[in-house]
């Protein structure tokens, strides 16, 4: 199992080429970076964690931007969205920033995505609440088309565009994976429907433990004929728990991210420290 960590990006945390360089050297095998692009002052959804929004959901910078720069200052690490708001973003610009990080990493890009939680935000950019997973889904198979052809064209009932021509295309062929972040079992049955991986957090309020969940997202692949090797499973926030990994690791999951705080080098630098012995062990 490989190990990635997360950190929201603001003015008061570590920059992201500095953490970038700090987590290659300790050997974790990816950074991720989030996305808000602004925290309504009004709230039709609950904060999913419980509790009040932290302080770093309204204070994260563009994660295209801060993995742009963390791809120059690396050679190694994979730098993925930990997740891109699709549903929030135009369809062709967005498949246009995905290629152009692909080309600037050398290959080294993740695309986890998701249709998020917070209605105001995403209802500021002109998404509907309601049929923000169609439109979802329907961004992916346009941007994989925009990806993967020459003179694209798509149309949905939401996504519609006639045949262009757009550059660049990815490195990775025939494109960058889309991870699809989200709980079980709904975002599950997305991941295995147009997904080339799936994104849950290791516990949440109604449930302990996301291992729970393993055997049941292996059946529901084996059901529509996909093998779980094409959907591998990226468990978000992991702890260090040695014994809790090696069940991960029992269970055939790919990847676990570690969440980091959005502080400063004096305390981040020992919790890398101390992973990186976990990650020697692995």
């Amino acid at each position: 199992m490989k190990i990635g960590a997360a950190m929201f990006f603001t003015d008061y945390s570590m920059a992201p080429d500095e953490l970038a360089r700090e987590l290659e050297a300790r050997g974790f095998e990816s950074m991720w970076a989030p996305e808000h692009s602004h925290i309504p002052l009004s709230r039709k959804t609950p904060f999913p964690s419980g509790g009040e929004l932290p302080k770093q959901y309204y204070d994260v910078m563009d994660p295209f931007v801060t993995l742009a720069a963390a791809a120059a200052a690396t050679t190694t690490i994979r730098l993925g969205t930990g997740v891109c708001l699709v549903i929030q973003r135009d369809t062709i610009q967005t498949a246009k920033a995905v290629a152009s990080l692909d080309q600037l990493s050398r290959g080294r890009f993740l695309f986890g995505i998701g249709g998020g939680w917070n209605q105001d935000e995403m209802e500021d950019h002109g998404t509907v609440f309601k049929t923000r997973f169609k439109k979802m889904r329907e961004q992916v198979e346009a941007m994989r088309a925009i990806w993967t052809q020459s003179k694209p064209e798509y149309h949905g009932d939401i996504v519609n565009f006639p045949p262009m021509m757009t550059w660049p295309k990815p490195v990775q062929q025939p494109h960058p994976p889309v991870i699809v972040g989200g709980a079980f079992p709904h975002a599950a049955r997305r991941a295995l429907r147009y997904g080339d991986g799936w994104i849950p957090h290791s516990r949440r309020p109604h449930y302990e433990d996301v291992t729970d969940y393993l055997p049941e997202f292996h059946r529901l692949a084996g059901e529509i004929g996909r093998d779980p090797a094409e959907v591998p499973v990226t468990v978000w926030g992991v702890l260090p728990d040695r014994d809790r990994i090696r069940r991960y690791e029992d269970q055939g999951v790919a990847r676990g991210v570690v969440q980091l705080a959005a502080d400063g080098r004096a305390s981040i630098l020992p919790l890398l420290d101390r992973w990186a012995d976990i990650i020697r062990s692995l």
